[in-house]
């Protein structure tokens, strides 16, 4: 939506639901953030444009207050054919936090039937538009009515979905219903938000809903992969139609390349003197693409950027390490779980969601370790504009061995459509379909066509195969994919080391706790281990990465992952609280440490015999 109409859309919106906003169920936080009186203010929470990476100029964010109904006694939302009523008294819910949040205004746990409810006028300007629904996520199952009428349903708690809703419109006011319905018993990808998990489970609509006007004809889908040592970026363009397609690289306002094709060929364009993307020198190419329609179906216009980095594999000095760009970039990182104390998996506002990433950017780490969960697509246009390497876990599945059928082909279609919608951002330099034997099946199979799905990143395919969950036999090492993975808590002693096709990774170590009164969430705080101040807390995160850096240099260590960024929950082994005021170790002192040993990276990266300064 233009920005005049946008914000006439947003003064509407609030005298609509003026109302419904003072009567929305008041709630307490067990343990409140600096962004949580924001997020209950907000009238339209988490209203930035949701798809970074292709973009229209015109949008209606349909998040705020809607009706709801939820919990079991309430009519079951697993693929209904109707649409409930909802009387005028019903419940309130702010969209887009889960009812088990204190953000929802619900704050229930496992629902399991969600019904949501809420009206609306497109603008005037959007008459003769194709309408598209846009869900950037639902957990798990999710069934949408318009009008009255079933327009279609989703599962898939992790990946973003849409309907044309075009015919289903009226003039004036429309009726839009979802049901969601999460039976949170494991048997769909659920992470640590299942029935084995360790933290308050989630369920229903848990990021943004949206409405965007098209022409009859327009663009689906872009697929942008880097080829920085051939000097070229390849795109691929998906369409409603097979029509001429014109692709322009900008650096800022100047143009770098163009190219022109067919929707649904494969275009190149040539990048001369390419500028690589790094975690050092985040810089984006800005990307146009311009459809021309058939006659009378108009054309369609988008906006993406593309970053220019190559990943792979390679020896250095005789070891095999990761490469970014053709150098060994040593990969410190932070395991990050997104779990917030008034949002759960949903971050409070985009400031709050940033806040995790800029703070790991400060301490001196160059990766995040996204664990057993996704974000929203904003998360990873974050990543990549601060310049953070990004390894993308898989959420589990907790019981694969059960109804076989059904539960491993939800996980296999949920992980191609996650890889599908987080395919250009160049952060992402790994995929890690599985995690310490959690829910595992056919490791070996999965991890290569992970690989083959996407040659151009790496792929852990089982991080931690040395840990084992005591309720299901252990794959172990697939000795297959990019890296030989163990986690070694407290550690990093016996890490791993690397074979004649695989790279070393610590894929977890640390874990190391603080407690902070005032500042935990209100259950039995643990962590693998603890020490009494911050100042203890700080030195013993030193001498650990001072031993991260002796393995590097001596084992063929390349990439070390600490636990964690912040308290998560019960656990109290975050860099940082959990409602993220306090830095429980002294920063600039991880920052040198983290630093030192990126430097080290460095000279191994360097051929032998290499003099280095000192």
């Amino acid at each position: 939506m233009c920005k005049d109409s946008h914000s006439l859309y947003r003064f509407l919106l609030l005298i609509s639901f003026l109302f419904t906003t003072q009567t929305i169920q008041a709630q307490v936080a067990d343990l409140p953030t600096r962004w949580t009186k924001a997020a209950l203010a907000a009238s339209m929470p988490l209203s930035e444009y949701p798809r970074p990476q292709l973009q229209r100029s015109q949008w209606l964010c349909l998040n705020g207050i809607w009706n709801y109904q939820g919990g079991q006694s309430v009519a079951s939302a697993s693929n209904p054919t109707r649409a409930i009523d909802f009387p005028t008294t019903t419940e309130k819910i702010r969209v887009p936090y889960c009812p088990e949040s204190v953000l929802s205004g619900i704050k229930r746990k496992q629902e399991i039937n969600m019904w949501y409810q809420r009206s609306f006028t497109l603008p005037a300007d959007w008459t003769g538009k194709q309408i598209l629904l846009h869900f950037e996520a639902v957990d798990h199952q999710a069934t949408v009515f318009v009008n009255g009428q079933k327009v279609g349903s989703h599962a898939g708690g992790y990946d973003p979905f849409s309907f044309d809703i075009t015919a289903f419109l009226t003039k004036g006011a429309n009726s839009l219903v979802v049901a969601a319905y999460d039976a949170n018993d494991g048997r769909t990808p659920s992470g640590k938000n299942g029935p084995r998990g360790d933290y308050t489970f989630s369920s229903g609509i848990w990021q943004t809903v949206w409405l965007e006007p098209v022409n009859t004809d327009y663009i689906q889908s872009l697929r942008l992969l880097p080829d920085l040592a051939g000097k070229r970026l390849k795109l691929e363009v998906k369409a409603t139609v097979s029509a001429p397609i014109t692709a322009v690289v900008l650096d800022g306002k100047t143009e770098v390349a163009r190219a022109e094709g067919m929707a649904g060929t494969a275009l190149y364009l040539p990048i001369a003197n390419p500028k690589p993307w790094s975690p050092d020198s985040p810089f984006l190419y800005d990307v146009k693409v311009s459809l021309k329609g058939a006659k009378g179906h108009g054309s369609d216009e988008v906006m993406s950027y593309a970053g220019l980095r190559d990943v792979s594999l390679g020896k250095v000095n005789g070891v095999v390490r990761p490469l970014l760009n053709g150098q060994f970039v040593m990969q410190l990182g932070l395991l990050d779980q997104g779990y917030w104390p008034d949002g759960i998996l949903t971050a409070p506002t985009e400031e709050a969601l940033k806040f995790d990433m800029e703070y790991t950017k400060k301490a001196g780490y160059n990766l995040i370790r996204k664990h057993m969960k996704t974000e929203p697509q904003r998360f990873y246009y974050w990543a990549d504009k601060l310049g953070l390497l990004v390894w993308q876990d898989m959420p589990a599945i907790w019981y694969p061995n059960e109804d076989t059928l059904t539960t491993r082909t939800q996980f296999r279609q949920e992980l191609k459509a996650i890889m599908d919608t987080y395919y250009n951002s160049p952060s992402i330099i790994a995929w890690v379909p599985f995690n310490e034997n959690w829910g595992a099946f056919d490791v070996v199979a999965i991890t290569d066509w992970v690989k083959q799905y996407d040659p151009s990143r790496l792929v852990n395919g089982n991080s931690g195969f040395n840990n084992n969950p005591p309720y299901q036999k252990a794959y172990g090492d697939p000795k297959n994919g990019d890296f030989v993975d163990t986690h070694i808590y407290v550690g990093p002693n016996k890490a791993s080391e690397p074979d004649e096709k695989r790279a070393a990774s610590l894929g977890e170590f640390g874990g190391v706790g603080l407690f902070v009164r005032g500042h935990m969430w209100p259950v039995e705080n643990n962590a693998y281990a603890y020490e009494p101040t911050k100042a203890a807390l700080t030195d013993r995160y030193v001498f650990l990465l001072d031993q991260v850096e002796q393995l590097m240099r001596y084992r063929g260590l390349s990439v070390a992952i600490y636990t964690q960024t912040t308290d998560v929950e019960h656990e109290v082994n975050g860099l940082l609280t959990y409602d993220r005021e306090v830095e429980k170790m002294d920063t600039d002192r991880v920052r040198a440490v983290n630093q030192a040993v990126l430097q080290a990276g460095q000279d191994v990266a360097r051929p032998k015999g290499t003099s280095t300064k000192e």
